[in-house]
C-alpha cells in the first residue's frame, strides 16, 4: 500500500514525491538561472501539494536538460549559486530535496552529480554518477562510490542516477550499505520504458528495498523524456506510478520499518543475505565463499568478456566525442567534501 499517496501518513512512514519535471533547454547562464528558479518553485509546489511530504525528488538533467553541453559557463559547483538556491528552498519549505547538477571538474570532463539536502539546508548525500550512459554521455566516471545517508523519519537513503540502475551491482551496493529507499533519477526517453520498469522492480525485490524512480518529462523540441515516476515495494510490486504529464508529482508513503522487518525476518527470498550464505540448510551458516568469476576478475584487474575483441563501440566517437587519452585515476576523496557547510549560515 502507499497510504493513498501519503495522504494518510503513518507513524513510521516516509512520504516521497517524484517530480516529472518538464524537460528544459539550458544553453546560457541566464537560462541556467531561470531553470534554478523553476526547480525552487516546484519545491514549493511539492510542499503545497502534500503537507505530509518528507522528500521531493527531481530527475537527472532537471537543471541542465539533455543537450550534453559541457560548456564551463553553465557547469555547477557545490558552493555555487544553484546549490545554494536548492538548499534555501528546502529550508523555506521545510522539506528534504534530491537534486541533479552537472558539476565542474578542473581535472577532466564534468561529473553528473546528485545531492540530497535536508530540511535545514544541509547536504546529507553527495554522489557522482558511477556509470554514465556510454557512448551517449560525456561525463567523468564517478569516483566517490555509492554513499548512503540518514533520511527523514529514521530512513536510510541512497541515490542511483539513470543508467546506474541497469547494473544490478549498483542497487546491491546501496542495500549492502544499509539503504532502505533507493532513489533513481533519470532523463530516459521512451525506448527505455520497458527496461526502466523491470529494473526498478528487480532492484527492489533482489535487495528487499523500496525503489523510487523518476525521469524528466515532455519534449525540448529534440528529445522526448517519458516521466513515468514509479515506486516499487520491497517485494517487487509497483505501489504507484505516473504517466507522461509534465510537472506532475507522483507520491507514495514508504515504510522503512517494514523493510527492516523483511530483511531480518524473511527466510525465503532473503536474497541479499543468502548471497553469502548459500545452502545454510545443508551446511552451518551456509557457504561463505567467493564463487563468482566476474567479481574475482574485477578485483584482480583481469575482467575480460569472452567476446571482448568483438565489441565494436568502446568510446563516444560515434556521438561526436573525441576518443579520450586520459586513464581513470581511481577513487579519491573530493577536496570539497569535508568543507561542505552544514547550514547556509556556515557559508
Amino acid at each position: 500500500m502507499s497510504g493513498l499517496g501519503g495522504l494518510n501518513k503513518s507513524e513510521h512512514g516516509v512520504v516521497v514525491g517524484l517530480v516529472q519535471l518538464q524537460l528544459p533547454v539550458v544553453r546560457t547562464p541566464a537560462e541556467l538561472a531561470a531553470q534554478t528558479r523553476r526547480i525552487c518553485e516546484l519545491v514549493g509546489k511539492a510542499r503545497r501539494n502534500q503537507g505530509t511530504m518528507d522528500l521531493v525528488v527531481f530527475p537527472e538533467y532537471s537543471l541542465h536538460g539533455l543537450s550534453m553541453d559541457t560548456a564551463p559557463e553553465i557547469m555547477c559547483t557545490l558552493d555555487g549559486p544553484e546549490v545554494a538556491a536548492f538548499r534555501q528552498a528546502c529550508i523555506d519549505h521545510l522539506i528534504w530535496g534530491c537534486f541533479s547538477i552537472m558539476e565542474a571538474n578542473p581535472g577532466g570532463n564534468p561529473y553528473n552529480s546528485g545531492l540530497i539536502i535536508d530540511d535545514k539546508g544541509a547536504i546529507r548525500l553527495y554522489y557522482r554518477k558511477m556509470h554514465p550512459w556510454v557512448p551517449v554521455e560525456p561525463w567523468e566516471p564517478g569516483n566517490l562510490g555509492v554513499p548512503v545517508c540518514d533520511g527523514p523519519n529514521g530512513s536510510k537513503l541512497a541515490l542511483l542516477i539513470c543508467h546506474d540502475g541497469m547494473l544490478p551491482e549498483m542497487a546491491r551496493e546501496a542495500a549492502y550499505k544499509g539503504a532502505e529507499i533507493i532513489l533513481r533519477t533519470a532523463g530516459y526517453t521512451a525506448p527505455i520504458r520497458h527496461a526502466w520498469r523491470i529494473t526498478n522492480q528487480a532492484n527492489a525485490f533482489c535487495n528487499l528495498a523500496y525503489t523510487a524512480s523518476v525521469c524528466m518529462c515532455g519534449s525540448d523540441g529534440t528529445f522526448d523524456s517519458m516521466g513515468e515516476g514509479m515506486f516499487c515495494n520491497f517485494d517487487g510490486t509497483v505501489l504507484a506510478e505516473g504517466g507522461g504529464r509534465a510537472d506532475e508529482i507522483i507520491t507514495a508513503e514508504l515504510r522503512p520499518d517494514l523493510v527492516r522487518e523483511a530483511r531480518t525476518g524473511w527466510g525465503v527470498e532473503n536474497n541479499i543475505y543468502q548471497l553469502y550464505h548459500r545452502g545454510y540448510v545443508a551446511v552451518r551458516g551456509g557457504a561463505q565463499d567467493f564463487p563468482y568469476t566476474y567479481m574475482q576478475d574485477m578485483a584482480s584487474g583481469s575482467y575480460r568478456l569472452p567476446w571482448h575483441d568483438q565489441v565494436r563501440v568502446t568510446d563516444g566517437s560515434g556521438f561526436g566525442f573525441a576518443p579520450p587519452l586520459r586513464a581513470y585515476q581511481g577513487p579519491e576523496a573530493h577536496p570539497l567534501v569535508p568543507q561542505i557547510p552544514r547550514t547556509l549560515n556556515d557559508t
